[in-house]
């Protein structure tokens, strides 16, 4: 490439991503007194819940799994005249308004795309950046920070299996509309939120279904007690909690296994919950066949795990996405040969103070409140390396030395699905934490 001009924008920092979690870091190191450089490749807010982008996972019938008041930002409530649980479209109408709210979206670059960010020494990072609307120019700006914002739940992770499938194989993230499943025999391989509410769509939709899970899994109800079941909060020890959730699901939910479910391999708590109050239902009503694994394919046959096939005319793998960072070298963020990054909090790079990842979480709650004080830690840590850079140097050393444990998910299932996985109580404390360590003294 030739030499092209580096314009250098001092102080201020640039943040990837214009979804919830790039729109919080915008407005919050705003309020820390930064100049701030969004970029965005698509061309409008929403990220994921923008169904109209390309990337996005959501289809038409996608709700929030988790309630409005453990979802919305706590600067900025969600309607109290809206349901428990929104639809995609209010969530998205939600972040539309918290961006003209908080006067965030002049500092969008839309249609502008980060194809390169690295580290030239001081902390200050060039980023190379091009429209995506056609042509290859690009452009080098130096910033005093990088706050990345792009999300974990664009890049499917498709499940490599044998052979060859006559019929069509999607993954989930191409799946848009019930009508896609209409009239078909459809298979659904992965027992997450997604598949399961996929298979429920498939239930009302489609002639047979089959739900392909490799292990079993604590399938919780959407309600308890007459309340959104993540409002329902013990403060037991944490054994103690697991006992009262299983008692909790045998009042509810009952024993999924007569249905043909296999055990779960694990405790409650122990994987990113399942939430779904009609997967039951239409197990009971036969409407959704459950199923092993799948070891491979045989023309118009699917080979499952216990011996057996099935032959049908659309398979869907809700099998999850990938972290990806393309813009960034894996050894910025410490990414393993797996593809896990290795970040403090999910968030602070361990050896580059000025990068930072919003977003990066599983939580057992909504995640706008987590990148929200995810954003603030980011933005007042920024400041005080400006303002008081030996205090930063401390609390670094200091924070560095917290346990992994305080705030991160213990016991986990050990899988990609998990690797983000943190309980919201226990991860905002940490984050409280760092914030009281960054107060004046």
């Amino acid at each position: 490439m030739p030499d092209t001009e580096i314009a250098d924008r001092r102080d201020a920092v640039c943040v990837v991503g214009a979804g919830a979690s790039g729109l919080s870091a915008v407005k919050n190191l705003r309020e820390q007194g930064f100049e701030v450089d969004c970029y965005e490749r698509e061309t409008a807010v929403g990220g994921a819940w923008n169904w109209r982008h390309d990337r996005s996972p959501v289809s038409s019938g996608t709700h929030l799994i988790t309630s409005r008041p453990l979802t919305e930002f706590p600067d900025f409530p969600m309607p109290d005249t809206w349901p428990d649980y929104p639809h995609h479209s209010q969530v998205l109408s939600y972040l539309e308004r918290y961006a003209e709210h908080f006067g965030v979206t002049g500092d969008v670059w839309f249609g502008t795309e980060v194809v390169k960010a690295v580290p030239v020494g001081d902390g200050r990072w060039d980023v190379t950046t091009r429209s995506t609307g056609g042509g290859s120019e690009e452009r080098i700006q130096r910033y005093a920070g990088l706050v990345v914002a792009n999300g974990h739940n664009w890049s499917p992770a498709k499940p490599a299996i044998p052979g060859d499938f006559r019929g069509q194989v999607i993954h989930s993230a191409a799946y848009k509309d019930p009508a896609q499943l209409r009239g078909k025999k459809v298979l659904v391989i992965g027992g997450g939120n997604t598949g399961c509410d996929i298979a429920v769509e498939a239930a009302q939709q489609a002639t047979t279904v089959w739900h392909s899970t490799r292990r079993g899994y604590w399938v919780g109800p959407k309600y308890v007690l007459g309340r959104p079941a993540d409002q329902i909060k013990f403060k037991v020890p944490f054994r103690v909690r697991q006992w009262l959730y299983r008692r909790i699901l045998t009042l509810t939910v009952g024993d999924l296994t007569r249905y043909g479910l296999p055990v779960p391999d694990h405790k409650p708590y122990e994987s990113h919950p399942v939430v779904n109050s009609q997967l039951p239902y239409y197990l009971a009503h036969g409407r959704i066949t459950p199923v092993p694994d799948v070891t491979a394919y045989d023309g118009k046959a699917v080979c499952l795990a216990d011996g057996t096939t099935i032959e049908p005319d659309l398979v869907i793998t809700a099998t999850g996405y990938r972290p990806r960072f393309d813009f960034l070298d894996p050894g910025l963020i410490d990414t393993d040969a797996a593809g896990r990054p290795d970040l403090h909090l999910h968030a602070f790079a361990r050896k580059h103070p000025t990068l930072a990842v919003v977003g990066l979480l599983q939580a057992d709650a909504g995640l706008f409140p987590l990148a929200h004080w995810q954003s603030v830690a980011v933005a007042r840590w920024l400041r005080l390396r400006i303002d008081d850079p030996a205090r930063a140097a401390a609390v670094q050393q200091k924070e560095s030395a917290r346990p992994l444990t305080s705030w991160s998910r213990r016991r986990v299932v050990p899988s990609r699905r998990h690797w983000f996985e943190v309980d919201h109580l226990d991860y905002l404390r940490a984050v409280d934490g760092l914030l009281r360590e960054m107060e004046p003294a």
